[in-house]
């Protein structure tokens, strides 16, 4: 089950202590066609609120913001090549990292997809 949070990025939780992060498929289309991904680091710390990555597209450079605390434990090595996955495939192969150590109370709080529909104001499918 994806979390969304208020910056549109989608957490998936893949097992215990491994969450992967993305862009909404909102997130994407309104960010554009992306041509650049800065992905971040293996074993480097991500905290809530701060910078996940930077990605460019034909509008503007921009900063994803991390929608939890972890370390990152790998990287979608795939978007270096075609950032565009975001775009194509946001919320499958657009993943950016997988994390672990995060706390699941920081996952809970996250937004349900019927949460998210609301938050960006669509219906819920």
């Amino acid at each position: 089950m994806l979390r969304y949070s208020e910056e549109h990025q989608w957490v998936r939780r893949c097992s215990d202590n491994c969450y992967e992060i993305g862009v909404s498929a909102y997130g994407a289309e309104e960010l554009g066609e992306l041509n650049f991904v800065e992905l971040p680091k293996p074993e480097s710390k991500l905290y809530a609120g701060m910078a996940l990555c930077v990605v460019e597209s034909v509008k503007a450079a921009s900063d994803l913001i991390s929608p939890l605390s972890g370390s990152v434990i790998e990287v979608n090595a795939m978007l270096e090549n075609n950032p565009a996955l975001i775009n194509e495939s946001p919320e499958q192969k657009g993943w950016i990292c997988r994390c672990k150590d995060v706390a699941a109370e920081e996952f809970e709080a996250l937004m349900s997809p019927e949460e998210y529909q609301r938050y960006i104001g669509q219906s819920p499918a």
